[in-house]
C-alpha cells in the first residue's frame, strides 16, 4: 500500500512552539504532521512519506538523535533539520554526522527557516517531477544521482548520499577543476556565513572526500580561508 506524502514531519515536545510553528507551516502551504514524542514521531514516519523532518534533540521519552539514526536507517538520505535549545559544539557535530541537512538554534528566526525549508522542498520537488535535467552527473569512474542521492562506481559499488551531501557533490563535479569559494557555498546551502555552518561545511566536504575515495583520480583540494577545488585526474595533498 502507498503511503501518503507529506512535507514536514515535526517533531517538537514544546506545545506553545509545536502549535505556533506547525500553523506558521501550514499557513505557508505545506503539509504538516506535528507530533511531541519519539513515539509519535516514528508512528508518523512510518505513516507518510515525509520530504522533510524536523527534530527535537530532547523529547520527554527519548533522544531525537537517537530517532533520527533509526529513521535513517530506516530511509537513507532523508532529509532532516535538527532544533534544540543545545548550542554545544559537540552536539551540533553530532547532527552534522548524522547527515542532518541543518542544525537550528533555539530561538530561532521563523521567517529564516521558512526560506531554508523552501530552498531544500523546492530541490526535492525539482527533482521528483523530473523537470531538473541533470539527474546524473559523471566525474571519473563515478556517477552521482541527484533523484536518489546516491553516488555508484559502475562495479557496482554504491553509495547513498543524504541531500546536503549530493547537493554539495552537485555543485562541485559542475565546477570541476575550478575553485568553488566557501562564501559562496555557504551563503548559497546554509544561508548564511556563520562560524558553526562554516563548520558543517567542513564536516560535509570531509564525508565527501572519504565518498570519492573509491576513484583514486579525484581528490577535494582545500585553499585555506577561500574554498575548494575538486580535482579529476589529478592527486593534490589536502590543504
Amino acid at each position: 500500500m502507498t503511503k501518503d506524502k507529506i512535507d514536514i514531519l515535526l517533531i517538537e515536545d514544546e506545545p506553545d512552539l509545536g502549535e505556533v510553528f506547525s500553523r506558521y507551516l501550514r499557513y505557508k502551504g505545506f503539509t504538516v504532521r506535528w507530533e511531541s514524542t519519539v513515539q509519535g514521531g516514528w508512528a508518523g514516519f512510518q505513516a507518510y512519506t515525509v520530504k522533510l523532518l524536523i527534530i527535537d534533540v530532547q523529547l520527554p521519552d527519548g533522544n531525537g538523535f537517537d530517532l533520527a539514526e533509526r529513521m535513517i536507517q530506516f530511509n537513507p538520505g532523508q532529509p532532516i533539520f535538527f532544533l534544540t535549545a543545545l548550542h554545544e559544539r559537540t552536539s551540533r557535530l553530532k547532527g552534522l554526522s548524522l547527515g542532518a541537512v541543518d542544525y537550528i538554534a533555539k530561538p530561532f528566526d521563523m521567517e529564516e527557516i521558512l526560506l531554508k525549508i523552501r530552498n531544500l522542498l523546492t530541490v526535492a520537488n525539482v527533482t521528483e517531477s523530473g523537470i531538473l535535467s541533470e539527474t546524473e552527473l559523471k566525474i571519473g569512474e563515478l556517477s552521482l544521482n541527484m533523484e536518489q542521492y546516491s553516488l555508484s562506481d559502475g562495479r557496482g559499488g554504491c553509495q547513498k548520499l543524504t541531500v546536503r551531501e549530493a547537493e554539495l557533490l552537485g555543485h562541485l563535479i559542475k565546477n570541476k577543476n575550478l575553485l568553488v569559494n566557501k562564501k559562496e557555498l555557504l551563503l548559497q546551502f546554509w544561508g548564511n556565513t556563520d562560524f558553526f555552518n562554516g563548520k558543517s561545511l567542513e564536516v560535509f566536504i570531509s564525508r565527501l572526500r572519504k565518498a570519492l575515495q573509491r576513484d583514486d583520480s579525484l581528490h577535494i583540494e582545500s585553499i585555506y580561508g577561500v574554498g575548494y577545488i575538486l580535482h579529476e585526474n589529478k592527486t593534490v595533498q589536502d590543504a
